[in-house]
């Protein structure tokens, strides 16, 4: 979810990890469909809010 909270571009975020930025947005929408969120920004909520760990600097 970092790469989220970041608001890096899909596009960004499918160099980073070597996949087509189809790809990130599938995995995205289905995440945020299982866990009956409708934005990114309700999706990083409650990735703080559960104590998910950000990148590490």
């Amino acid at each position: 979810m970092w790469r989220t909270r970041e608001e890096v571009a899909d596009a960004e975020i499918a160099t980073r990890l070597c996949v087509s930025e189809a790809t990130v947005k599938a995995h995205l929408n289905r995440a945020m469909t299982k866990l009956n969120l409708t934005s990114r920004a309700q999706a990083v909520a409650l990735a703080y809010e559960s104590g998910l760990p950000g990148r590490e600097t």
